[in-house]
């Protein structure tokens, strides 16, 4: 089938290796290793803080308020991936729910990433099946629109590409692009070597920074010969 087909069948994913590597960071260390960028906006968030996900993006598109499309990757994903719908933001309905992420679990799909809202929350929060959703709401959704599968999707401001890493703790989720993914893991044990260094300076008592005074230098706030 063409490229410019709907649903698009074959992705490339980022390796196993890497989502290996990558569950034990937090997604706040990819984020800053990766220039500070790629987290999904604030609003989508766990059901339970512990909740974490890791896996390669499995993208779908829907319209407002109908889920049929979610129906399909639910019929199309494979094991490990993760489900990431660009539901637009609309809370006005749910577009998954407990029967869902039964099914999902038990096909062995990763986790959910919605950018809509969700339902049977509490039920879905007791469980061991990670969902990071926008909000909830009771109201079910219809099923009769047609979306797109493994097209390019926006979620809360961000750009996840199918096959990109996700990467989804109590803080929230990231987008680790595909191409980029080896080098920010690489460097994502770095950050946590500086942090830890950094925790037992604080832990010492060593709390003077001294970038600090000089950025505030640099910008005028401080004076020459000035200090904090």
């Amino acid at each position: 089938m063409s490229d410019n087909a709907p649903i698009r069948r074959k992705i490339d994913r980022v390796p196993a290796a890497l989502v290996k590597a990558a569950r034990k960071f937090q997604a706040s260390i990819l984020a800053d290793v990766g220039g500070r960028r790629g987290t999904l906006g604030g609003r989508i968030q766990p059901l339970a803080k512990s909740m974490k996900v890791a896996g390669p993006a499995f993208t779908v598109e829907v319209r407002p308020g109908d889920n049929l499309m979610i129906h399909a990757a639910l019929a199309l994903a494979k094991p490990g991936d993760v489900i990431v719908v660009d539901g637009k933001g609309d809370l006005s309905c749910a577009l998954t729910g407990a029967l869902m992420a039964a099914h999902a679990q038990k096909a062995g799909i990763a986790g959910f990433v919605i950018d809509a809202a969700v339902r049977d929350t509490e039920d879905c929060a007791k469980g061991s099946f990670p969902i990071f959703a926008a909000g909830c709401n009771p109201n079910g959704p219809l099923k009769g629109a047609a979306g797109r599968i493994n097209w390019p999707v926006s979620l809360a401001g961000t750009t996840v590409n199918p096959g990109d890493l996700i990467v989804g703790d109590a803080d929230g989720v990231v987008v680790v692009p595909r191409e980029t993914a080896a080098e920010i893991l690489k460097g994502a044990q770095a950050k946590v070597d500086s942090e830890n260094q950094r925790m037992a300076a604080i832990d010492r008592g060593e709390l003077a920074q001294a970038w600090v005074g000089e950025t505030l230098k640099a910008l005028g706030v401080l004076g020459k010969d000035e200090k904090l």
